[in-house]
């Protein structure tokens, strides 16, 4: 059962000490052995020769030598034995205070290893009471450690991290569910007054009943679009099930055999084969939404160009348009859901979800997405994918 919040175990704090104190007495031991050994097994010295007596000097009226004290008797030598008694006697005191010291040691080591530890874990102790504030309504905090740039302070610095990366989605998550719930609510709330109008009208006739009707087929088929817009969107952030050979230069020349909704756009294409390992249906959402995006967002008589290319192991779909001017800063709000720039962008048709699908579907097959304003107007987009030989 894990630990109640805010009741210190120690458990690591006491790990650290115990291998602190093992790791000491371990090498005080050795040590100990080591001279113990050393001093045991040690070669006796040699006592050396007593020095024998100088010359006496003559006199100095030449009289002869003077006369000089008798010389001390021989000193007796010292048995063998003897001398290793006495040596095994000291070692024997050595081994004993070395021990002593090093049980004294042992207990001050201890003692230093949790003061120490307990300093090197501050940090960390900080660091829970810190996270245990934090909620999902609350992620605007951060450890913000400070100190030496040292392997706590990174741990701190990877988690701010997480935080700014799970604020970001958290927001972005209450945005969409908002943005969501209004997309939805406009149509219903155009049905429910078309309905009324409809009921609160006495000289209502059947031609102008068939015309509610199909106003509310309309605002259905809207709705429609939307929830499978929605569908789609999470089905991509799923990730992958499967995965197969596709073409991306076939999935590209049949979107552009199908009905288009500005004929009157002029497509260039340069399709060159671009095979990827992926989902056949989201590839062709894919490229289906990144042209419909660019045949909407034009101008008239304007163009749009796509190209595929693929190199050693990625390959590039790029679809370039004609059409307003987009501020540079503000290109990948065009990834978020329901994000628009403004009428000149926004269209009678657009779910506001075209580009924030591309995105997810890029990402589950493990690509990237680039937006590029163009100068003149219009965007270009670009799609890297792995390449069906890259994995």
């Amino acid at each position: 059962m894990p630990p109640a919040p805010g009741r210190p175990t120690g458990t690591v704090r006491l790990r650290i000490t115990v291998l602190y104190t093992g790791l000491f007495l371990t090498t005080g031991i050795l040590l100990v052995v080591l001279v113990y050994v050393l001093a045991a097994h040690a070669p006796l010295p040699e006592i050396p020769p007593a020095p024998s007596p100088p010359p006496a000097p003559p006199a100095p009226d030449g009289s002869g030598a003077i006369p000089q004290p008798p010389a001390p008797p021989p000193t007796a030598a010292v048995p063998e034995g003897r001398i290793g008694g006495q040596r095994t006697i000291d070692v024997q005191r050595l081994l004993v205070s070395s021990v002593l010291a090093l049980a004294v040691m042992g207990v001050a080591s201890l003692a230093l290893g949790w003061l120490v530890a307990g300093r090197v874990l501050r940090p960390l102790a900080t660091m829970t009471a810190t996270v245990r504030r934090i909620s999902a309504d609350d992620l605007d905090r951060r450890l913000a450690a400070t100190g030496p740039d040292d392997e706590l302070k990174e741990l701190a610095d990877t988690f701010d991290g997480l935080l700014d990366r799970l604020e970001r989605a958290f927001t972005a998550q209450r945005r969409f569910v908002a943005d969501a719930s209004h997309e939805l609510r406009t149509p219903l709330t155009l049905q429910r007054t078309t309905i009324e109008v409809a009921l609160g009208d006495p000289g209502a006739t059947s031609g102008s009943l068939r015309d509610t009707l199909r106003r509310l087929l309309a605002s259905g088929e809207h709705q429609n679009r939307i929830i499978e817009a929605l569908l789609t969107l999470a089905r991509s952030q799923q990730g992958l099930d499967h995965r197969e050979e596709v073409d991306l230069a076939a999935v590209t020349r049949t979107a552009l055999d199908a009905d288009r909704e500005s004929p009157a756009i002029r497509i260039d294409a340069a399709l060159a084969p671009a095979t990827v390992a992926g989902d056949p249906e989201l590839l062709a959402r894919l490229v289906v939404n990144l042209l419909s995006n660019a045949e909407r967002h034009n101008v008239p008589g304007g163009w749009v160009r796509v190209s595929t290319s693929s190199g050693r192991d990625r390959v590039v779909l790029t679809v370039t348009n004609s059409g307003p001017a987009v501020p540079p800063g503000r290109a990948a709000d065009l990834l978020e859901p329901f994000r628009r720039l403004g009428p000149a962008r926004t269209g009678d048709r657009g779910l506001g979800l075209g580009l924030s699908i591309v995105a997810a579907i890029t990402r589950a097959h493990g690509g990237a997405i680039d937006l590029h304003p163009r100068r003149e107007g219009g965007l270009q987009v670009r799609v890297t994918l792995p390449s069906s030989a890259a994995g």
